[in-house]
């Protein structure tokens, strides 16, 4: 069960907890389990956000999925009861549209292919279509296991399950084409979250309870790069980060060498690089 799917914001005794055991959620790093066959390949590059500009965000957002298309910014959230998606202006200051889910759906990862909005759900067993343009529902289908991120390439989907597996996916049936196990010299990392595909070929992937975002080659599964970004906690002040949950949320700029990350309640969008 996802430690994060509750209603609760404040979650201090948790930390606390986490941080004496040293589990994912005190930033021990990525959940990197058993050997994977193949060649381990070279280590992954090691990489930091650098903040170039800061915008508002909803606090309220319980954030799964974060994308930019189409000069806009589409989010989705989650929780039973509260999830909702949502399309506005990529600096976070305008929305122009926002949709709720049915009471008994928790709302996951969600990305865009063609007129299509794909949108996850987590143990409800169905992915929503929905139109680009008003968000409205209009088609499920059913799949097997859970749902947590959603990014979408030129002739596929690719989903994350919580595992180190990546799903990939037709972009207008969401039949299952495949899959790939993600490792990092050699060994599975699992809890694989929020994703964002690029342009290149790559693939992001918020690693769950940690402030880290791994770079994939879904091709192999290799981790190529690791990105620390618990320096976006240091620009929150302390009353903010009693409030907020797990970072969660990648969204790349077309065109740019820039991405938006955020988390979970966080009430501030970052836009960084990924540098050195």
């Amino acid at each position: 069960m996802r430690c994060d799917d509750g209603p609760v914001r404040r979650r201090p005794f948790l930390v606390a907890v986490a941080a004496a055991l040293c589990i994912p959620a005190a930033g021990c790093g990525d959940q990197v389990g058993e050997s994977v066959a193949g060649e381990p390949g070279p280590p992954p590059a090691e990489l930091r956000v650098e903040v170039v500009a800061v915008h508002p965000h909803d606090t309220d957002a319980f954030t799964q999925g974060l994308e930019v298309d189409g000069g806009e910014l589409l989010e989705g959230t989650g929780r039973e009861g509260h999830s909702w998606v949502a399309a506005g202006s990529v600096d976070g200051g305008v929305e122009r549209t926002r949709v709720h889910l049915p009471d008994d759906l928790f709302g996951e990862g969600l990305t865009v292919a063609g007129d299509t909005v794909w949108q996850l759900t987590w143990q409800n067993g169905v992915a929503l279509a929905r139109d680009r343009d008003d968000l409205a529902e209009r088609d499920r289908v059913e799949y097997d296991g859970e749902g947590w991120g959603l990014c979408a390439q030129s002739d596929r989907l690719v989903m994350s399950d919580g595992s180190a597996e990546l799903t990939f996916r037709d972009r207008d049936t969401f039949a299952e084409l495949g899959r790939v196990t993600v490792h990092r010299e050699g060994r599975a990392v699992s809890r694989l979250n929020e994703l964002e595909c690029t342009d290149d070929g790559a693939v992001y992937a918020n690693v769950w309870q940690t402030d880290e975002i791994v770079r994939i080659d879904p091709q192999s599964g290799r981790v190529t790069a690791r990105i620390d970004a618990g320096a976006l906690r240091e620009q929150l002040t302390a009353e903010q980060r009693e409030g907020i949950d797990v970072l969660n949320g990648i969204a790349h700029l077309p065109g740019t060498d820039r991405f938006l990350v955020t988390g979970k309640y966080w009430p501030k969008l970052f836009e960084v690089r990924f540098v050195s």
